[in-house]
């Protein structure tokens, strides 16, 4: 109530210093010095009015502000807003909050200096004014607002200066009021500020769920496809080895050993943990090798992978996969057998790694299913979202050739 009554006090003085000056004057003119009633009547009328408009300015600011003090009854605001944005987004974001303000005329923006300054109509409080002009508090001031906003660059951030004022100097303070136009503009904006942040956030969090969501379900399908491993390779091995023991116990051995190897480097791994070109060449050879006791002299095997690239990070199985369809749909069905060829080679940023067979080619009656090569270009495109790639094509003069291309240093979405 104090601040109220102080406001009210400086208005009240300010204009009864005037008035007394211009009834000084009026009285003081030749002829009419003796008609003192009409400027009498004339100050009092004004004063009225001046006090019913301040007191339409209070009751108006406690409305918007839900509380009355000396800041908010002022007809200038400043407000220092952190939007925790870069300051260039803080920029646009600040950009488009003033952009959207009620009756905006003027806006110019200068994004280099990170400054906005605009021209806002002055709202009609009340949709009826009887006094119209003639009310001395709106008569001789302006009816137009502006708005003065920078961006101050921080580390993370963007830092806010926003400023409200009438479009008039500050000399009119004392003799008028903006009925808390600017008051509203200035929370007006910080609204849409804090809604706009609001929104970006949200954005942000449904984003990051989906993004962890569809990480989910790749990890699922690539677990998925990572667990469609032919069965019957350990079942037949198992039952190979088990006729070895009774007719040829050292051969028996070595295939166990080598069933071992093979198993060892299929356990499941870490969340995080990726495989190896070497790790899956091991897994591979010691798959060749138990195949080589089941088939003898019709299975033969070259490898030419460079020890420099063995280190390169490579989804489990999927060497794996192409080996065992050269064998099985490529050597096994010929009578004669034939070659496994197995090369790697670094093209620029990728590395290449080719497996090769001299068997029935592509035309051969038990070429499969083809749900092992399915499966590979499946798991390569959740893995590397487009970065690597399956090529099959007819070997010469025989057989079949699948090139497998991954990124020399990629990181795939987790070890599948």
């Amino acid at each position: 109530m104090f601040k109220s009554l102080l406001f009210l006090l400086r208005v009240a003085v300010a204009w009864f210093l005037l008035l007394l000056l211009f009834t000084a004057l009026y009285s003081g003119i030749p002829l009419i010095g003796r008609w003192d009633f009409p400027a009498i009547l004339f100050d009092f009328t004004v004063g009225a009015l001046v006090f019913a408009g301040v007191l339409s300015h209070l009751r108006r600011v406690r409305l918007v502000a839900g509380q009355v003090d000396l800041d908010a009854l002022g007809n200038r605001h400043r407000r220092q807003i952190e939007i925790p944005f870069e300051a260039g987004e803080a920029f646009d974001l600040l950009d488009a909050a003033i952009r959207e303000l009620p009756g905006i005329e003027q806006v110019q923006s200068a994004r280099d200096s990170l400054q906005i300054r605009a021209r806002v109509q002055r709202p009609a409080t009340y949709s009826y004014n009887g006094l119209g002009r003639w009310n001395p508090l709106s008569a001789f001031g302006t009816q137009h607002n502006q708005i003065l906003a920078t961006v101050t660059p921080t580390q993370d951030t963007g830092s806010v200066t926003l400023i409200c004022e009438p479009q008039i100097g500050a000399w009119s303070d004392w003799f008028l009021v903006d009925e808390g136009t600017n008051l509203e503009n200035a929370e007006a904006i910080t609204r849409a500020i804090t809604r706009r942040v609001a929104d970006r956030r949200r954005g942000e969090t449904v984003a990051a769920v989906r993004t962890a969501t569809e990480k989910e379900l790749t990890v699922a399908r690539l677990n998925l496809l990572h667990a469609q491993v032919e069965p019957h390779f350990l079942y037949n091995t198992l039952a190979s080895a088990q006729l070895l023991t009774r007719s040829d116990p050292p051969r028996a051995e070595e295939m166990l050993g080598h069933l071992i190897q093979y198993l060892r480097h299929s356990l499941p791994r870490t969340e995080d943990e990726q495989s190896t070109l070497g790790a899956e060449l091991e897994r591979a050879l010691a798959y060749l090798e138990i195949m080589k006791i089941r088939m003898g002299s019709r299975l033969g095997v070259q490898v030419d992978v460079p020890e420099t690239l063995r280190h390169v990070a490579m989804p489990p199985m999927m060497l794996q996969t192409l080996v065992e369809n050269a064998v099985k749909h490529g050597l096994e069905p010929r009578t004669g057998g034939g070659t496994v060829w197995i090369r790697a080679r670094r093209n620029e940023d990728d590395v290449a790694v080719t497996v090769a067979d001299d068997g029935e080619g592509l035309s051969g009656t038990t070429s499969g299913t083809g749900i092992g090569l399915k499966n590979v270009r499946e798991r390569l495109r959740l893995a590397y979202d487009g970065a690597a790639s399956l090529a099959v094509v007819p070997n010469f003069p025989a057989g079949v050739a699948a090139t497998l291309t991954v990124p020399a240093a990629h990181e795939a979405v987790r070890d599948v």
